[in-house]
């Protein structure tokens, strides 16, 4: 969430960033809105220094003997019009905050301005020794993962949808144990190698941590929900463990505060339908290691970097082709002030594939969190910065790691620094 100062003291500025991120002008209603809300306060303030300047002197004219009976009669009369000012007031916010919750975080200025992820920029590419990218005359079939996990016997797609519905996959055997050693192999990389500590978070939040993260109220459509718990299934652990921190004052000394947790992941992708939809290219329930940082305001851009570095090391230790991509601010996500994409290729679908975004929010989320430090040179407390970033999903880079390590007999090697998880090196 903006700060509503920062909004009204820079109006174009906030417009402009809502325009390049393609979402909703709300900001003359919003101003409007503030306008009259601080108008009301002057005039409550008003009444209320009133009301104790004259409450004050009440005994002492009952003292002298004088009536008070017309005093009181006016001081219940302000006491009214204050009540009725509060009521306004409580209106006026609530307003307020609604289309407050509905206001994108502004880009960062080294974020290019674009429409859509055509605009998009490639940062880096990088390649494994000895990789080329096929040539378009090239008769070498390639099997895709689908034809793969068929074929070994690894993964079931319709089995999966026969038990929960279409985007609800199902690993089987040598499959399912693969997929538990990549999320073991990700978390103990970024636990020695990266420094960061682990958390197992709930799989389940409540509302006032969905809005923390800014999931609600703008994605309410793309969210699972359990109506009689009042809880929301998690769409990434970003939500659970930023929310760590939701109402907390930080001790300066423990940032940054670098967490890594695994969590399974649930996604409605409400008006997705007709979308690139098959396998694991768009599923409702994925798994995921999720990066999450809390840091100080000076420090987050550089944090940022590293975040983006520690996913990149997990791909160069599989040994797996990606690129990385600065989002326009029309790709931009609602809450990220700048976004990193980590694409992974993958050979039978001869494209890259998102499988990782970083993201810096800035003080977006701290603010509708409340999370703060306590600033040691100001002695006051100051909103964190977040960040987080995937390390990785799995679901598609095991796209690109079943295609990747295919033998020409439709065989997959375990990748090598997979094999102590798994305890097996080949797939067949």
């Amino acid at each position: 969430m903006l700060d509503i100062k920062f909004i009204r003291e820079n109006p174009e500025l906030v417009r402009q960033g809502i325009k390049n991120k393609n979402e909703t002008d709300k900001l003359d209603d919003l101003l409007k809105l503030d306008e009259q809300r601080r108008e009301l306060i002057l005039k409550t303030d008003e009444l209320k220094h009133k009301r104790n300047q004259v409450s004050s002197q009440i005994p002492q004219m009952k003292k002298a003997g004088q009536d008070v009976s017309s005093v009181l009669a006016e001081m219940k009369s302000v006491s009214d019009q204050i009540s009725d000012l509060d009521s306004q007031l409580r209106e006026i916010e609530q307003k307020l905050e609604n289309i407050l919750m509905f206001i994108p975080n502004m880009p960062h200025k080294s974020v290019p301005v674009g429409k859509n992820s055509g605009d998009n920029t490639v940062v880096r590419e990088w390649l494994p020794e000895g990789f080329s990218f096929p040539k378009e005359t090239s008769n070498e079939k390639t099997l895709d993962h689908i034809e793969l996990g068929k074929k070994l016997k690894i993964l079931d797609f319709e089995r999966g949808a026969k038990i929960s519905g279409s985007g609800f996959p199902l690993y089987t055997g040598k499959g399912a144990t693969l997929e538990r050693a990549l999320i073991n192999f990700m978390l103990d990389f970024h636990l020695k190698n990266h420094g960061y500590s682990e958390v197992f978070p709930p799989f389940l939040v409540n509302s006032d941590s969905m809005r923390g993260t800014g999931q609600l109220p703008k994605m309410a459509e793309d969210m699972y929900y359990i109506e009689k718990d009042e809880l929301y299934p998690i769409p990434t652990a970003e939500v659970p463990i930023t929310n760590i921190y939701r109402n907390e004052i930080i001790n300066e000394n423990e940032l940054p505060i670098k967490h890594v947790g695994y969590s399974a992941c649930f996604r409605r992708e409400a008006g997705s339908y007709g979308k690139e939809s098959k396998g694991f290219l768009r599923v409702h329930q994925f798994n995921k290691v999720e990066m999450v940082k809390l840091v100080k305001p000076e420090n987050s851009y550089d944090e940022l970097e590293k975040l983006v570095k520690d996913a990149e090391d997990i791909l160069q230790a599989l040994k797996i082709p990606y690129r990385i991509l600065l989002l326009c601010t029309g790709d931009l996500s609602f809450a990220a002030a700048k976004c990193y994409d980590i694409e992974t290729w993958s050979p039978a679908e001869n494209r890259w594939l998102e499988s990782s975004s970083c993201s810096n929010f800035e003080n977006f989320q701290a603010r509708r969190a409340n999370i703060r430090f306590k600033n040691g040179l100001t002695k006051k407390p100051e909103f964190v910065h977040t960040l987080n970033g995937s390390g990785l999903a799995t679901s598609r880079l095991m796209v690109s790691l079943l295609e990747m390590y295919q033998t020409p007999e439709g065989k997959v090697i375990v990748p090598e620094v997979l094999q102590n998880y798994t305890n097996f090196n080949v797939i067949d």
